[in-house]
This record gives structure tokens, sequence and C-alpha cells, in this order.
């Protein structure tokens, strides 16, 4: 019965009392009984020992570079030229501001500019004046200095009177205030006119007119809002026709999908093996059957936590050990054969035999 049923053991047989296993049956049947284990243990430590060189994650998470695109000008939109999703190239426009008031004030800008312009030329035409003015008040100071000593000498024979001599003292008095007066005028004017070295030959009051010309038309220019880079428009929803958008506050987000890396957060424990340039195999839970290679491209500076917005603080009477992780970048040496998604899930093995 024992050897027609392989279920029964040779002890059960021989306890039931007619089969009798020999001796050399008995140790090959124990043998085999413990070879079981002991392969499946040894196959255990050679699996083990064979894959010490690889470090795996599943904290790992595809990365695309985003930019956050905010008007440079306040003011209500007034057209959304792309959709959610859609793919736009550097300078292509995404959305428009109302330029009503900006074009007013380029308008206004230009009439300051030309306002500048005209009080120069009435300056220049006022120096031109006060030049022949000048000239003609010289010619005064010269007459009456030679009326002033023919009076001193008439008045020295005794053929003029002491009335006339104050007299024509006070005329030559006056015409050198006069003169003087002139002079000063002049000078104002062509301080009004000069030029700094930094813009030689052109006057301030133009030049900040311009100035301010420039600004005016950089703010229209500004209410059409581009893309500063190639790739998919995220983020859009809040962006409607009539929504008041403030300068330097987010309106979309583009996902450069163009540019793919990985980011492995490792425990601390791994990096005494891990060095830059050492191959990595990706897999993705989106993608069972797409297995990318890359490359270490570089370690960070720090742990997770220590560029958290709330840093552990274990300075404390509660402080109990945690194993950091350190962000791992992974370049994707490959050409992903699917669109990879900024934040999927990416499980990384890096070998560390290099």
């Amino acid at each position: 019965m024992a050897e027609s049923d392989p279920l029964i053991l040779p002890e059960m047989a021989e306890q039931a009392g007619g089969f009798k296993v020999p001796p050399a049956d008995r140790m090959r049947q124990i043998g085999l009984m413990l070879s079981v284990p002991v392969l499946l243990v040894s196959g255990a430590l050679i699996y083990c020992v064979a894959n010490l060189r690889y470090l795996s994650t599943d904290n790992a998470y595809v990365r695309q570079d985003k930019v956050s695109v905010s008007p440079q000008v306040n003011g209500p939109v007034i057209a959304v030229e792309v959709r959610e999703n859609q793919q736009v190239r550097a300078g292509d426009v995404l959305f428009r501001i109302d330029p009503a008031p900006f074009r007013i004030a380029a308008e206004q800008a230009n009439a300051a500019v030309a306002a500048a312009q005209v009080r120069v030329i009435g300056m220049q035409t006022e120096l031109s004046a006060t030049g022949a003015d000048i000239e003609g008040a010289r010619q005064g100071v010269a007459f009456y200095e030679a009326e002033y000593q023919r009076q001193s000498a008439l008045m020295a024979r005794g053929f003029a009177t002491r009335a006339r001599l104050q007299q024509a003292e006070h005329d030559l008095n006056d015409a050198r205030n006069k003169l003087a007066d002139m002079i000063s005028a002049q000078g104002k004017a062509q301080a009004a006119l000069a030029s700094g070295p930094v813009a030689p030959g052109q006057n301030p009051a133009v030049l900040a007119a311009r100035a301010q010309k420039e600004r005016a038309e950089l703010d229209l220019a500004r209410t059409v809002v581009r893309a500063p880079i190639s790739g998919k428009v995220s983020q859009l929803g809040r962006l409607l026709p009539g929504a008041y958008e403030f300068s330097g506050l987010p309106a979309l987000t583009i996902v450069a999908n163009q540019n793919n890396w990985v980011e492995a957060n490792y425990k601390e424990t791994d990096l005494a093996k891990m060095r830059v340039g050492q191959k990595a195999t990706l897999s993705f839970d989106a993608y069972p059957d797409m297995e990318l290679t890359g490359h270490v491209a570089s370690i960070g500076a720090g742990t997770g936590s220590e560029f958290s917005v709330l840093p552990a603080q274990n300075a404390s009477g509660n402080w109990v050990k945690v194993t950091q992780r350190v962000p791992v970048r992974i370049a994707i040496d490959q050409r992903p054969s699917r669109e990879l998604l900024a934040g999927l899930s990416t499980h990384v093995v890096i070998d560390t035999s290099r």
C-alpha cells in the first residue's frame, strides 16, 4: 500500500505494520527533504548577493520645467488666445489685456516729448536774443562812459555844472546794471540748455520726456502676453475674458514637456555607493510596457526636509531619528515612446557596479 500511494510516508507504512523501508532509501528520502530548503536558502542568498549592487526606489517622479506666466501690467483681460493643454511655441500670444489706458498714456508721453522740444527751441531763441541785447548794452555802457568822461573834463574847466556830471554818472551806472542783468540771464539760459556727460548734446528735459514715452510704449506692448518658452499650457481655468489680472500674479503655467528628467528620492543610507554617471533603469506605473535607460545626473545638495517650508526641529525633547531622503536627478537617455507627464510615478533602479 505504501508503494502504491506516494502520499504515505515510510514511517507510516512501518507503523501500519506491513512494510519496512531499507536504511539507504530512508537516508535518500531525508536528503531530498533537506535539500529543498537548502536550495531555497542558497538561491535567496545568491539573489541577494547578486543584487547588492542595485539601488531601487519607488519614491520617484517625472519632472519637467514649468514657467508661471504672469502679466507685467495690470488690467482686465479682453481675449484669451489659447486653451487648456494646448501646445504653444515661444512667442505665441497667450492672452491680451485692455490696451486703452496704456495707449492714452503713450499719447500723453508723445505730447510731453513735443512740449519739451518746444521749450528747448524757445530757450534757444531766447538765448540768441539775449546775445544781441548784451551787445547793445555794452555799446550803451561805452557811450555813457564817454559822456561821463566828457562831463568830468568840462566840470574841471568850469564849463559844466555838477548836476550834469551827476546825471552822466547815474546813466553810466544804469547801463552797467542793465549789462550785468543781461549777462546773468544769458548764463541761466545756457544752463537750461546744457547737457551732461552721460548724454552730451541732448537736453535733460527732452531725455526725460523720451524715457517716459519709451516706458509708456513698453507698457502698451506688454498688454499682449506671449509664451516665454515652448510647451503645453496648463492651469488656465481662472483666466477668462473680463477677469482683472495683476502684475506678478501667475495667470497660467507652461510645462516644457520636451525636457524630462526623473527626481528619485533615495534614502541617505544608499548614497555611499551612488556616484554621478551610474546607469539607471526607469519604469513607469502609467506605462507598464515601457522601460527607459538613464544615468545619475546629479545628487541633491540637501535632504528634502532641509528645504521644506517647515523644516524639522530636532532640538526637542521628543526627537525620533528618521531616515532622510535625498533627491537624485536621473537624466533620461532614451526618447520615450509615450508622452511623459509631470508627476508620473516612476520606479528607478541604479546599477552601482561602476
